[in-house]
């Protein structure tokens, strides 16, 4: 099937670009400050960061200037008109990030989470509420030795869950391609 080879490619890139996301968010900019406390002086933080553990930066992504309307990505909280009837958070999970694109055709969602649960039990659920929409699970269980499912719905939307299970962690990515009726 050919053109299931170029959705997979997609998801892959949307799975690329949800890491990437998540990855920019633990980077600091360049001039932002490490410490908690934005007035100490210097040195202080610097003494301060050197004898006790800090807490990462929180930051947040937003679309630039220069994006579409109707196009928008965010760290940790699931962006404003994220389609929550679509792909609804697994209870107990975290999320990463998440990113919308209605301005596409067919709509583009992805959504990075995590869980203290096995990889098999993310899977489960995700495959349980969108089989209930009408998608279909295509054959394939894994891409290399990662957990990872495809789901199609009809001959346009797709649907791709990738899990990486770490430390009793599992850190899911969902990147999905859908009719712009599945997302209001």
């Amino acid at each position: 099937m050919k053109v299931f080879g170029e959705r997979k490619r997609a998801a892959v890139a949307v799975f690329a670009a949800g890491t990437l996301m998540a990855l920019a968010a633990c980077t600091p900019a360049p001039g932002t400050p490490s410490s908690s406390s934005p007035s100490a002086p210097a040195e202080a933080s610097a003494s301060a960061s050197a004898s006790a553990p800090t807490a990462p930066p929180t930051t947040t992504a937003s679309a630039s200037p220069s994006a579409a309307p109707g196009t928008s990505a965010t760290v940790g909280a699931l962006v404003p008109g994220f389609p929550q009837q679509l792909l609804p958070l697994m209870p107990g999970a975290k999320v990463l990030s998440s990113s919308f694109d209605k301005t596409t055709a067919p709509a583009t969602v992805a959504l990075v989470g995590g869980i203290p649960a096995p990889a098999r039990d993310v899977l489960a659920f995700y495959t349980g509420q969108l089989e209930a929409q009408g998608f279909k699970a295509v054959p394939g269980e894994t891409v290399g030795s990662v957990p990872s499912k495809d789901f199609l719905r009809g001959d346009r939307e797709t649907v791709n869950i990738s899990v990486v299970e770490a430390s009793g962690v599992s850190t899911f990515t969902i990147g999905a391609n859908v009719a712009a009726e599945s997302v209001k």
